[in-house]
């Protein structure tokens, strides 16, 4: 819910980005990556810093497996505690995106003590801690600083059995691409930022970002499902990027198909989008084939606790559809492409 019009700070404004919008640069994260230094060899860890995936898996001596990642941002929404769900459900979705579990969390909290009062703190780890029982895990505790900005994350385990673990590298040819939430929650954050969004346009992508992906876990158990993701800052157009380059294919992508959340037509026809977005595609643009107008402002909106992103075998779709529904109602899962042979470019937007 809005926060009321007497509150002397405003979340927002205290940082440049917001949500998965504030991560580095695609490009200038791979320059990072790709500089640093020997990668050593550890048994037992199946999925490393190597790979663009969305966690670290450790194979444990039981047959299971060990998910482990963190996550944390900048406020995307000036009301604290929905600030607190938004990242605990942001972060818990790289265990589900691996087709695990959570089992325990730990909070990851910057605060500028000398510019909020400590009972915005309470509202925001209040908000996780919401999060986290829904997802049946305890928030057991945590670490604090005192920095210019309010950060806020978590730290989280979660666990697999070893066949069930889904990677964003492995979808196949003629696999279709299924997606589990609308896009647009960086467009609807940047309009909340600039104090132009309705209040029901703001409820409707705070509804979209504290929605769990604990379909995840049902999906890694169905073998048709060749690999998942989420789709967060790097938007659905890097997210799928990352798919088709780990697996040596290309996509085919129905712009058309894709889901948005109601009501942000609003704010597209006003040129409303967070910075980022032309980041996202100044790191894409040559590898992408058929964005010509204004729709690269949605299939490069970087998301915040959006939805799985999925390769699934056409023989699969009923058993992933009924799946998914079953587990979450709220969930708009619908197929918008098709992985294909690699080609000249990476996806073709049509």
């Amino acid at each position: 819910m809005e926060e009321t019009t007497n509150e002397p700070i405003k979340l927002t404004q205290m940082s440049r980005g917001s949500g998965c919008g504030c991560k580095i640069a695609p490009s200038v994260l791979e320059e990072i990556l790709g500089k640093g230094g020997e990668k050593l060899n550890f048994p037992g860890l199946l999925v490393g810093n190597e790979y663009k995936d969305d966690a670290a898996v450790l194979e444990l001596p039981n047959g299971q497996c060990l998910i482990s990642t963190t996550d944390f941002f900048t406020p995307i929404v000036n009301n604290p505690y929905d600030f607190g769900r938004i990242a605990a459900a942001n972060a818990l979705s790289d265990v589900y995106a691996m087709g695990g579990s959570p089992v325990l969390a730990l909070a990851i909290l910057g605060f500028p003590v000398d510019k909020l009062s400590t009972d915005v703190a309470r509202q925001i780890i209040a908000g996780a801690k919401e999060v986290c029982k829904n997802a049946n895990i305890p928030l057991a505790g945590g670490h604090t600083i005192d920095s210019l900005e309010p950060i806020f994350g978590l730290a989280v385990n979660g666990l697999v059995q070893k066949e069930n673990i889904r990677k964003n590298s492995t979808a196949q040819e003629g696999d279709l691409i299924l997606l589990t939430k609308p896009i647009g929650t960086g467009i609807l954050a940047t309009a909340h930022k600039r104090g132009i969004i309705s209040a029901v346009d703001l409820d409707a992508a705070i509804q979209v970002m504290v929605q769990l992906n604990t379909e995840g876990k049902r999906l890694g158990e169905i073998s048709g499902v060749h690999a998942m993701t989420d789709v967060t800052g790097f938007g659905l157009l890097g997210h799928l990027i990352e798919m088709c380059e780990g697996s040596g294919l290309s996509a085919r992508l129905e712009n058309g198909k894709v889901p948005l959340i109601e009501g942000i037509e609003t704010y597209t026809n006003q040129f409303v989008f967070p910075d980022n977005t032309y980041r996202n595609w100044n790191s894409y643009e040559k590898k992408v084939d058929g964005v010509k107008g204004p729709e690269f402002m949605t299939l490069c909106d970087p998301q915040t606790s959006g939805g799985l992103l999925i390769a699934v075998h056409p023989q699969s779709i009923d058993e992933v559809f009924y799946a998914v529904k079953e587990i979450s109602l709220a969930s708009q899962i619908t197929v918008i492409g098709t992985f294909i042979p690699k080609e000249e470019k990476t996806v073709l937007v049509r």
